[in-house]
């Protein structure tokens, strides 16, 4: 078996340090918001190069909070993209506002910037781009329509600590960068972990407000609010590993030119695009590949860990159905989304196992032009 994600891999490289720190947390007896938290938000923000950053309790808080700060809610509008996880639009929804879902370039998965003018309304109050699967969105296109509409830009992130648009890391461009530490990312905590990236002293003061019952003072609540505050120990591990990242991120990238090297000349597999002047991270290597559903299904029967992200459309879920969303109307996403696998992806993949996941794929791509569950 060749799993999508081994873990274990990781923490089995940094153990010597992450045992330390978790068990000095243990030991303490400060479980919540203690000094690796505040330590935490200073290392984050210096990395990604904001003035500040908040820690959370995930990176759907992250969005939902961001939006809140900005007070963005009933009858408001935001636009995004139908290709990505649920958690972007249902922060949307969270706050009461509604989604309006704006079609792909399909060569990225990333929202179409050219698209998103057409979309905009005297309701629309903000842009989510989702820099997914840890490319980023064409960020200067996005920031001149939001200038020219006076609309707010929250960056989702959640899958791209450590990329790069033109030498920037994403999240510093708009109003507010939203990040998850769950896991599986490509920097991940042992539980749930988000937080959100800004430069606004007054937004970050809202959000922290926010984060803690709506309160800036102890025990007095100026607003409704959540308890969205980070554990100790969760920062503790991400601290040891934030100075990881951009080797991790670096390997990541060595593994997905292998794997365009190998499919190279397949002219059945669509292999991932770059747009000019960004640093892909790759949290996931997704491919094209047509007969989909029945290659994944020999793929995980030939152990291969394939996933599928993300198999239905957002604006084709129940949840949205009260908008009256309807099929064809973002057709490079409805495309997109009966064609894409993600492949093995993590920085401690070996070039074997890489190589079995290519041989396996291409011989799956074969089969499943016959095979009658395609």
């Amino acid at each position: 078996m060749i799993p999508i994600l081994d873990s274990k891999r990781q923490y089995q490289q940094i153990a010597n340090e992450l045992e330390p720190a978790v068990l000095e947390v243990m030991r303490s007896g400060s479980y919540i918001m203690g000094k690796n938290c505040h330590a935490l938000e200073e290392e984050l923000a210096k990395y990604i190069g904001t003035n500040y950053a908040v820690v959370l309790n995930s990176g759907t808080d992250a969005l939902h909070l961001a939006l809140r700060a900005l007070d963005i809610g009933a009858d408001d509008e935001v636009i995004s993209t139908a290709f990505t996880f649920v958690a972007t639009s249902e922060s949307i929804g969270i706050v009461g506002a509604k989604p309006v879902f704006v079609d792909i370039n399909p060569d990225t998965f990333n929202i179409d910037a050219s698209k998103i003018e057409a979309a905009i309304t005297p309701k629309t109050k903000a842009i989510i781009p989702v820099h997914l699967y840890g490319q980023p969105c064409d960020m200067d296109v996005i920031m001149e329509i939001a200038k020219k509409h006076n609309l707010y830009v929250i960056e989702d992130c959640c899958q791209a600590i450590g990329a790069e648009y033109k030498g920037k890391k994403v999240g510093t461009f708009g109003d507010v960068g939203c990040y998850s530490f769950y896991p599986t990312k490509n920097l991940g905590t042992m539980g749930d972990g988000g937080a959100c990236v800004l430069n606004n002293e007054k937004l970050k003061d809202r959000i922290i407000a926010l984060r803690n019952h709506g309160g800036a003072v102890r025990y007095h609540h100026d607003e409704i609010g959540v308890n969205s505050r980070l554990d100790e120990i969760q920062a503790a591990i991400l601290r040891v590993k934030l100075p990881y990242v951009d080797e991790w991120n670096k390997q990541r990238r060595a593994h997905a030119q292998k794997y365009n090297e190998l499919f190279a000349s397949n002219a059945d597999i669509e292999t991932p695009k770059e747009l000019n002047n960004t640093y892909c991270v790759y949290h996931q290597y997704t491919v094209k590949v047509p007969n989909r559903d029945a290659v994944h299904k020999l793929l995980q029967e030939n152990g291969i860990g394939a996933m599928i992200y993300y198999p239905i459309p957002l604006h084709l879920q129940k949840v949205h159905e009260k908008y009256n969303f309807k099929e064809g109307m973002l057709p490079n996403t409805e495309k997109d989304t009966k064609l894409v696998l993600s492949l093995p992806m993590f920085a401690e993949i070996t070039e074997e196992e890489q190589e079995t996941v290519a041989k396996t794929l291409i011989e799956c791509v074969e089969k499943a032009k016959d095979c009658v569950c395609a």
